[in-house]
């Protein structure tokens, strides 16, 4: 074999190894970019299991109120528009606007006990609150692992070739779940 006819073959297989190297990087970076759009929508899952604990907790706890402060008609309205916008909305977007209603009304509904000494006693009241004290905190620490998640795509999105496999996969840049306007301002409320 001539020395030409080597060196072609060896370029070819440079090539040949190149491309196949290439190949290799782009399907793992393109999986990697699923996977991470998979795990943002797992934890927003996640963060979904606890708002609907939360739903769930919220009517019997009312309930108890109801019985106490018979003339807080509004709150109570309020609270049940809340929870039906929360599980007519579709989007992470809309669940996380609907949420941030939510719970300002929630704060001054939890403020009646103040004004109600004989509702703090109340064993199924104090049960309740402690169910969703419980809830707010797994709340706050599912929207924290959310946005690590929502963190880690977005960076990885904002790479030198992170943009080039997300648009590839399709995968858009996900949503902070941010601190609600209601859980930055002191709850007022009005008798």
């Amino acid at each position: 074999m001539n020395n030409g006819i080597k060196a072609v073959l060896i370029i070819l297989g440079v090539i040949a190894v190149f491309a196949i190297g290439m190949v290799l990087y782009g399907v793992g970076e393109y999986n990697k970019v699923v996977a991470m759009d998979e795990q943002v929508k797992s934890q927003w899952a996640q963060v979904e299991n606890q708002l609907k604990r939360r739903y769930d907790l919220i009517p019997n706890l009312v309930e108890i109120v109801k019985g106490y402060a018979k003339h807080e008609k509004e709150l109570f309205e309020h609270i049940a528009d809340a929870r039906t916008k929360y599980f007519q909305a579709s989007a992470p977007k809309d669940k996380m606007a609907a949420s941030g209603q939510l719970e300002g009304v929630l704060s001054r509904l939890l403020v009646l006990q103040e004004t109600y000494p004989q509702l703090k006693a109340n064993e199924g009241f104090l049960k309740l609150h402690d169910d969703l004290a419980g809830t707010e905190n797994r709340i706050a620490v599912e929207r924290m692992r959310y946005n690590e998640e929502v963190k880690a795509l977005n960076t990885y999105r904002r790479s030198v070739f992170g943009r080039f496999f997300a648009s590839l996969a399709g995968v858009n840049e996900a949503q902070y779940y941010e601190t609600p306007k209601a859980e930055k301002e002191t709850p007022k409320v009005k008798f």
